[in-house]
């Protein structure tokens, strides 16, 4: 498995690619989970899953917060501050499903994200407080080695 560095060089390797809905290709096309997706690929390995379709609202009707459980069926929960490479999960409205993913980029003073953001295509953004009072979650990509999904009883 690569670093942190890696994943946040990855992550900018994707920086221009148009957003396109449930695409992941590296300068041709990508949503917020295909940015992820292709992150994947490139330090963990062959996905775990193929995803079905899925909606632009993320099934905020039935409020089904599937992409919350898939984070934690695939990913491993970060602890803590975010570090770079983490993979923050969002809320884009208070009363909303989780739908949106990023990657943090930068800590600090500066703080920035990495993320597919509809009419802007693959940007790196700062990381504000009105977006970090968004985050419901961090997580981090698995170890390749001994990657398995997260057992949920």
């Amino acid at each position: 498995m690569s670093g942190p560095t890696d994943i946040v060089a990855e992550a900018r390797s994707w920086l221009g690619t148009p957003y396109v809905h449930q695409a992941s290709c590296r300068g041709a096309g990508a949503d917020c989970l295909g940015l992820v997706r292709g992150i994947w690929r490139a330090v963990v390995g062959d996905e775990p899953v193929t995803l079905p379709a899925y909606t632009p609202d993320w099934s905020e009707a039935a409020r089904d917060e599937a992409l919350m459980r898939g984070a934690g069926l695939y990913l491993d929960p970060a602890n803590g501050a975010p570090q770079p490479g983490d993979i923050v999960l969002l809320r884009m409205r208070d009363s909303a499903v989780a739908k949106h993913l990023g990657v943090v980029a930068e800590v600090g003073s500066a703080p920035t994200f990495i993320h597919a953001y509809t009419g802007h295509g693959v940007v790196e953004s700062p990381f504000s407080l009105p977006w970090q009072r968004r985050a419901v979650g961090y997580f981090r990509f698995p170890n390749q080695a001994t990657f398995t999904p997260n057992q949920k009883d």
